[in-house]
This record gives structure tokens, sequence and C-alpha cells, in this order.
């Protein structure tokens, strides 16, 4: 082979030691034996693949991208990045019989459009058992799973409705802020939650005119091509923003920060240089600020709280920021639930072939979670929220929506 070809790609799998604790670590191969594991179809795959594209495994569609493999990594292996990036380099998407079912799952802009003029018909008719069974047996949309509600209305439709644009800009500060399409289509009482905390600060909140969907659920369906579109027009978004107005990039999603911090230059190769270090997550951020004398006046709150720990707060090193920031609301007392993955991985779990795994994934960590006895649930990723509340029956929240709680009147 020529050697020139080789340096032509990416060879930080070398760097991996065989060690296999990325394996013992990675939930889907403790409960999925057909899956070989992280190590086989990341580092020593990527050494077969970079011969040729014929040694592609088919067991690479397993992984979560939970990236807990790379936590585990001693030597600070990409392990799912590479994984991600073989799948788009397969390009089997075409040759996929569930596509309808993918296009639906990760087109989270178009589809969250469509549905919120008629979300609670939409609501309705995905919880009758009759389409739960069609779903199944047509798209392969598990029967098993809910799926996530609609907000009848947007989050951007109340920014615009209620003149927001305006009356933010009035603040002496100012941050921009990266709703991302679950607020936007799912959950406008979490963007409305972040606006009240930023605004008891004396902060306003700038949000981008082009946003779009950070890229993430279309990744794990294999659109990467669209994917990178839509990082091309948020790293633009950003860099004109923040040009005209030189403040954080804020998110109150732990997947959306990461993706915008890591996956845009290593798994779609788009360049976030200019804007990376503006783009933080709201924990993070919040902390620091309340650590600075910055915080406002909180109530006490009198309640015991479990901290899930989703997985892409684990490789972001977050996790500690969002248990030391809900331990300075008074009366608050935090249980911090072992870190465990919940299953969930975005669309993984609605997908009918990962159904039982996704559960099996999970199940230790809702038990962990009803036997702690406490109040509320508290979890940073959207998708661990609709997991944990289907299955333990508990209300689950975002520590922002906690915090906005705790505001004194």
């Amino acid at each position: 082979m020529n050697p020139s070809i080789i340096k032509k790609k990416d060879t930080s799998f070398d760097q991996c030691l065989k060690c296999t604790i990325c394996t013992v670590y990675c939930p889907v191969a403790q409960v999925n034996p057909s899956y070989p594991g992280p190590k086989q179809c990341g580092p020593d795959g990527e050494r077969l693949r970079i011969k040729s594209p014929d040694f592609f495994d088919e067991t690479l569609k397993y992984c979560t991208n939970c990236k807990r493999c790379e936590v585990a990594c001693p030597s600070g292996v990409k392990i799912g990045d590479l994984i991600a990036v073989a799948r788009d380099n397969q390009g089997s998407l075409p040759k996929n019989p569930k596509l309808v079912r993918d296009f639906i799952l990760s087109h989270t802009d178009l589809m969250g459009s469509v549905a919120t003029p008629i979300a609670p018909i939409v609501n309705y008719m995905t919880d009758l058992k009759p389409v739960k069974y069609l779903m199944d047996k047509t798209i392969g949309v598990s029967g098993h799973k809910s799926l996530p509600k609609y907000s009848h209305g947007t989050f951007v439709g109340w920014f615009r409705k209620n003149k927001m644009k305006v009356k933010q800009a009035a603040f002496p500060r100012q941050v921009h802020y990266f709703h991302g399409c679950y607020v936007n289509y799912n959950n406008p009482e979490l963007g409305k939650d972040f606006v009240k905390v930023m605004n008891a600060m004396g902060i306003g909140v700038q949000i981008f005119d082009k946003e779009k969907c950070c890229g993430v659920p279309l990744i794990a369906s294999g659109f990467h091509e669209k994917a990178r579109k839509n990082a091309l027009t948020n790293i633009d978004n950003f860099e004109k923003a923040t040009q005209k107005l030189d403040v954080p990039i804020l998110s109150t999603s732990a997947t959306c920060a990461m993706t915008l911090q890591q996956e845009y230059p290593h798994v779609l190769k788009v360049d976030n240089s200019k804007v990376v270090d503006k783009i933080e997550y709201i924990t993070s951020w919040l902390l620091k600020a309340f650590m600075s004398g910055d915080m406002p006046k909180l109530k006490t709150m009198n309640l015991k709280v479990a901290y899930q720990t989703s997985c892409h707060m684990e490789v972001t090193g977050n996790r500690l920021f969002t248990i030391e920031l809900m331990k300075m609301i008074p009366g608050v007392k935090v249980v911090e639930i072992d870190s465990q993955c919940c299953g969930s991985a975005g669309t993984y779990c609605f997908k009918n072939e990962n159904y039982e795994a996704s559960e099996k994934i999970g199940a230790q960590l809702f038990t962990n979670i009803l036997d702690a006895d406490v109040d509320i649930v508290v979890t940073d990723c959207e998708t661990c929220k609709w997991q944990v509340e289907e299955h333990t029956q508990m209300e689950t929240m975002h520590p922002i929506t906690l915090l906005a709680r705790a505001l004194a009147e």
C-alpha cells in the first residue's frame, strides 16, 4: 500500500494500548453480545478500514455514541468519533430499509415545524396503541416507546411574539443562546426559564435568527451531509453574531454543547476555531458567575434531588458544575446517582432493533433513582429526561428549571 495514503488519514487510533477498558465501560457491550465493543469497532477496525472499506463491520450500528469509552480511555483515543466517521465513510444509507423512520427521527427541525402547529393532534395520535403498533411493523419505531411530546407553539415563536429581542437588549449585559431543537419544539418552558434566570442576573438573552439543529440525531442516523450543512450554518451565525456582540454562546443542552465544541471539527470536519472558546454549557458558566458574586436572590426549596449524569456531561467533564450549582440553592440536598447510561442515547431507544438493549442498559439506573427516595430528578440531557420519567414516573427536570423555581420573587 502507498504510504502517502496513510498520511492523509487520521491515525490517532495508534495511541490505543489494547487494554480493553473501553469495552468494560461500554453500556452496549454489557447487554448486547452481538456488539464486539468499542476497541474492536474503533481502533482495531480502523486499522483494517484504512486499508480497504471492504473491512467495514455492520456491528458499528450498535454504537450509541455515548462516548463513555472515550472517558475511560487512558490514551485519549476518540473512539466514538472513529466509529461515527467510519459509518459515514461507508455510505450505506441508501441501502437502509428503515430510511423513513431514520429520516423522521433525525430531521428534528423539519418534523418540529410541521408538528408544533397541530401538537395536540400529533401527541394524541402517536400515543394510540394501534398507531404505535403500525409504526413498529412498518417503519421500525418501537411500539413499546412513547414518542416525545411536541409543544403547541415554539420557543422562537414566543420570543418573537413577545418582542423579547427588544426587551432583552435593554439589559446592560448580554449572552447569546443556542436553544436547540428540543427547547424550540418540545420544551419552550426550559428556554423561558433560561431567560428568567439570566434576567434575574441583569443579563439579556439574544437568539440566533437562523439556528439549525446541532446535528447529533442526523449523525446518529447516517445523514452526515445534512449535519454538515447545519454545522456550517450554525458556525456562520455564531461568527457573525459574535462579531457584532462579543459575548458567550450558552447552551442548555449538554449534547448540543458537546457537539458544537467537539463533534463539528472531529466528526463533521467543520472549522469552529473562531468561536469554540465562546461556546459553553450553561451550568459551568453559571457556577463561575455565582462563585464570583454574580448570583440572583434564591429562596429556600427544601428538596431532596437525585442527579443523573448524562453521558455527554461525563465526557465534557461538566458534571461537577451542575452538582455544585444545585448545592448553592438553599435547602436543596443533592443525591448523586452513580454515573450510568440511561439507555436512551437520543433516537437510539426509539428504534425497535435497539429497544431491548436500551431497556437493559438503563435498568439499574432506574432502580437506583427509585431507591434514593427523592422528591425530583435532575438531568442535563433532554433524552435522559424522557427516559427517566418514562421508567420511574418521577418528575425530571433540567437544572435551569430548578434554578428558575428557586428565584426569589
